[in-house]
């Protein structure tokens, strides 16, 4: 593949009658932004030298929406810049191979007469889209084009944060079949999964609430109702996934309370069993020493009968801490 295919991913003008009309990168040498009779929707690749030449000579109006477009990491938002606006937005990361935390960024210019998109990898949410204009139903206009593409990344996260709904369950079934060990180390990865989502989709969120408020003369009536939708939606997935965070703590704490208490109790245990030997230890010692004068030395049954009285007292010992409800 060419750098001039790797460029323009994708690209669609539509005219005032509603017909689609696919574009390639050799179509943008004649393309201008003051087209009145249609709008146009460009995706664009961010890692291509090509697309960056073209966005400073002559896609970005400014520096700043040439930054905006290119840069390489930033947070959700939405800023009105001039006549249009700037837009990052997150969408989870379901390529294969990837991991649907290490969420990606779709970046956005929009005006009323075009939407400039660039992304550094493939992103599903603008391939839905795409299929919309494929078959003939683009959406009214840059505005609905927007609506559109902020539904389709925030539909395509309800299966990842059900799965994830999935996985504290099977960590609640691990604990308590007492897989601690294991369950310790799976907590503590889910935990900063469910997070760095959260640390995205949380300012998604006020981003496109802002957006919908504040996009009078923008969106249409109908266009800000589906904004406030997908807001809406976003919304409960953050619910879900805070609900989510929680449990997980409260895993994770119990898990900590119960490896405590192991602890303590082997603990207990060893401390018994040194109060039970730590008498008979000096006795044994103390008739072990070899000197004169010591009892029983010339009786026969004296090793017997020490057995014996060592025998009596551990289970007086034993007896007695059983008493004290320490066993």
């Amino acid at each position: 593949m060419n750098d001039s295919s790797e460029a323009l991913i994708f690209g669609f003008q539509v005219s005032a009658e509603g017909t689609v009309k696919a574009l390639a990168w050799e179509d943008l040498a004649q393309w201008s932004c003051q087209d009145s009779s249609s709008w146009t929707w460009l995706h664009l690749n961010r890692h291509s030298p090509q697309a960056h030449t073209w966005l400073s000579e002559k896609g970005a109006p400014d520096a700043l929406v040439e930054a905006a477009l290119l840069q390489q990491d930033s947070r959700p938002r939405i800023v009105r810049h001039n006549d249009g606006y700037l837009l990052n937005l997150r969408g989870v990361n379901l390529n294969p191979g990837a991991s649907p935390e290490d969420m990606i960024s779709l970046r956005m210019w929009a005006t009323k007469g075009y939407v400039i998109t660039s992304r550094a990898s493939r992103i599903l949410a603008a391939e839905d889209v795409k299929t919309r204009f494929e078959s003939g139903h683009p959406p009214n206009g840059t505005g609905g084009l927007i609506a559109l593409l902020a539904q389709r990344l925030v539909v395509r996260m309800g299966p990842v944060i059900s799965e994830l709904d999935e996985e504290v369950d099977e960590l609640e079934d691990r604990l308590l079949q007492k897989d601690t060990q294991s369950s310790m180390s799976s907590v503590n990865r889910f935990r900063r999964t469910v997070l760095t989502l959260r640390r995205y989709l949380a300012p998604q969120r006020e981003a496109i609430g802002s957006f919908q408020r504040d996009s009078d003369g923008f969106l249409t009536r109908e266009e800000q109702h589906s904004l406030r939708d997908t807001h809406d939606t976003l919304v409960r997935h953050l619910e879900d996934l805070d609900m989510i965070r929680d449990r997980a703590l409260l895993l994770q704490e119990q898990m900590v309370e119960e490896r405590a208490e192991a602890m303590n109790t082997r603990l207990f245990v060893l401390a018994v069993i040194s109060a039970v030997f730590l008498p008979l230890g000096f006795i044994t010692g103390l008739f072990g020493v070899n000197i004169g004068g010591m009892p029983g030395v010339d009786t026969p049954m004296a090793f017997t009968i020490l057995c014996i009285g060592i025998v009596m007292f551990s289970v007086g010992i034993v007896c007695w801490f059983r008493r004290l409800k320490w066993l």
